[in-house]
């Protein structure tokens, strides 16, 4: 990949991409970002959110906030595991127990809501299908195209509230898109089992993934408290948007409602 390097990667050495910590209250909030992202794409929320006295964590997804070469070493098992294993951390210090993901960290966030293993959960921008069409196919193409770049000139950029926080891969190893439809696949269909308190958060500007995601999930789960958030005008990483203030400030309420449910 040699003189693609620079263009594909960032500097993942800056404060903004660094995992963090903040101790608060017995309410903690794992953070999970994206495909080919960062944790500097939760940062501002994880900020937000710490200001509101949460306990918060944010990660780095294996393969993530590295190289794209590392990044192709893994799959759907070890960022969800990783996510899993960051829960547990969590739910050693805190009496209950949220996960927040973005995008495939939403994915994710669902599927480690279908095993039970939090108290409530906010996907934002999920998909639980994607726009691109050649998605599917994943698998097939590897062989014949093993990188992928995301479209050059992206339109919705100006919509960055700090650039310092957008942080990711430019592109992805095909092999690891075809290991995402599997995570979607697998939270798609086992949405019933999600019994916690729901709250999914999407953009009706969000060019990525397919517009009913949201609803889906909502029709979907089990919860019997469950309430959607939709944004206008915002991208896909909503997340580092004008929007994140609104987001952390409609996530705060729900949260502080259902840690107080029976």
């Amino acid at each position: 990949m040699g003189h693609d390097q620079p263009q594909l990667e960032r500097d993942f050495s800056v404060p903004e991409a660094q995992p963090f910590f903040f101790k608060g209250d017995g309410h903690g909030v794992l953070l999970v970002h994206g495909f080919t992202g960062s944790v500097s794409h939760m940062r501002v929320i994880g900020d937000l959110l710490r200001d509101q006295g949460f306990t918060v964590k944010g990660i780095n997804l294996p393969g993530h906030a590295s190289t794209v070469a590392e990044m192709k070493k893994t799959g759907a098992e070890d960022w969800y595991g990783a996510a899993r294993d960051a829960l547990k951390e969590l739910r050693e210090n805190c009496s209950f127990v949220t996960c927040c993901g973005l995008s495939m960290g939403g994915v994710i966030t669902l599927c480690l809501a279908e095993a039970g293993l939090m108290d409530a959960a906010v996907s934002i921008s999920a998909p639980m299908a994607v726009q691109n069409k050649l998605m599917p196919y994943a698998g097939l193409l590897a062989p014949f195209v093993p990188m992928q770049m995301w479209g050059e000139g992206d339109p919705q950029r100006p919509y960055i509230l700090d650039q310092r926080y957008d942080l990711g891969y430019a592109g992805f190893p095909t092999r690891c898109a075809a290991q995402l439809s599997k995570l979607i696949r697998r939270a798609r269909s086992n949405l019933a089992k999600i019994t916690c308190p729901v709250l999914t958060v999407q953009s009706h500007g969000d060019e990525t993934i397919s517009p009913d995601s949201a609803d889906v999930i909502q029709a979907g789960v089990s919860s019997k408290i469950k309430q959607a958030l939709w944004l206008d005008g915002v991208p896909h990483v909503c997340t580092i948007s004008p929007e994140s203030g609104h987001i952390a400030q409609v996530m705060t309420a729900f949260l502080r409602k259902v840690e107080n449910q029976p």
